[in-house]
């Protein structure tokens, strides 16, 4: 279902209006929700399997979604999904971009390359030069370079953190290299990995974080060159944190550490926290969902991202 909502109009049309009718079905008054649907199925474009570049022989895909006339430049959203760098692809966790696309937001879906494919550091260089993509081509989909936010769950949170909050002399830039000053105006992170030394060895070791170093030589020293908290300095874009308490792939205290090591430097950040909240959001109560989802709305406007919403908004 999800390949079909990138490569077959007619389908996400009739999906997209699907998701307003279920919630009418159930007697709730979602009229906005019926609205919105109905733009986006005949106003909204899918550009689906754009080849954004090429590493060690393999195509590196996403896709593009606008919300209007591409004309227009529009805040943008770049996903990143999540899978322990090990599994998962775009089209399986697509449906975690929709609010945004709801707030008219155009949508950048990003394929990396994930451990079966390259061992570390590809993933992270892969969803660097995806940013650089989104700048090469802002003109072409109407993205608002100004207003880019990057976004992923778990492993996606922590490439989210890493796109955005690294610079060239990171090193990481090589495979697309350019004159880009590579920017984003915010950052959301969904128990994202922070600490990845901490998930490659000791009492929180997990298989996917070894699996995703393999054989690699000096991997505690790439493992804290991967680490978001590595980076954390003034001037940092805001950062806005959604994590479970009772997370037992990705420790909340992660999420803590990150969240006061950003505090002590002055960049505007936010943590979230859903209590009782497991790894996996699709796994939390809707009333938690909705708890994050209208924080991150909130930090948006709060950083003139996006608009703030009037009543009787289609977006």
């Amino acid at each position: 279902m999800f390949v079909d909502l990138f490569t077959n109009r007619k389908l996400a049309s009739l999906l997209l209006m699907a998701f307003s009718a279920t919630f009418i079905v159930q007697g709730q008054d979602f009229g906005p929700a019926s609205r919105w649907a109905t733009v986006a199925a005949y106003e909204s474009q899918i550009s689906p399997n754009i080849v954004y570049g090429m590493a060690a022989g393999h195509e590196l895909k996403l896709d593009v979604i606008t919300a209007g006339p591409r004309t227009q430049l529009r805040p943008t959203l770049i996903y990143i999904h999540g899978g322990g760098w090990a599994g998962g692809s775009k089209e399986e966790y697509a449906w975690f971009s929709l609010p945004f696309a709801a707030r008219g937001m155009n949508i950048v879906n990003v394929e990396y390359r994930v451990s079966s494919v390259s061992l570390a550091p590809a993933a992270v260089e892969d969803c660097r030069c995806a940013l650089r993509w989104v700048y090469r081509h802002a003109k072409e989909y109407g993205f608002d370079t100004s207003k880019l936010v990057v976004d992923g769950h778990s492993a996606g949170g922590h490439l989210s953190l890493m796109t955005g909050m690294l610079d060239a002399s990171a090193g990481f830039d090589n495979e697309c290299p350019g004159k880009e000053n590579l920017k984003v105006a915010a950052i959301i992170n969904y128990f994202g990995i922070t600490d990845v030394p901490d998930v490659l060895e000791g009492k929180n070791q997990r298989d996917w974080g070894v699996k995703w170093f393999g054989s690699l030589p000096d991997k505690l020293e790439l493992a804290r060159r991967l680490s978001p908290l590595t980076y954390v300095h003034s001037g940092l874009p805001p950062i806005i944190t959604v994590h479970g308490d009772s997370d037992a792939l990705v420790p909340y205290q992660q999420a803590v550490r990150l969240h006061q090591a950003l505090d002590r430097v002055g960049v505007p950040n936010e943590l979230v926290t859903i209590a009782g909240g497991v790894h996996g959001s699709q796994f939390w109560k809707r009333e938690d969902n909705w708890k994050a989802q209208s924080a991150i709305y909130d930090f948006l406007e709060k950083h003139g991202i996006l608009a703030r919403r009037e009543p009787g908004d289609t977006w």
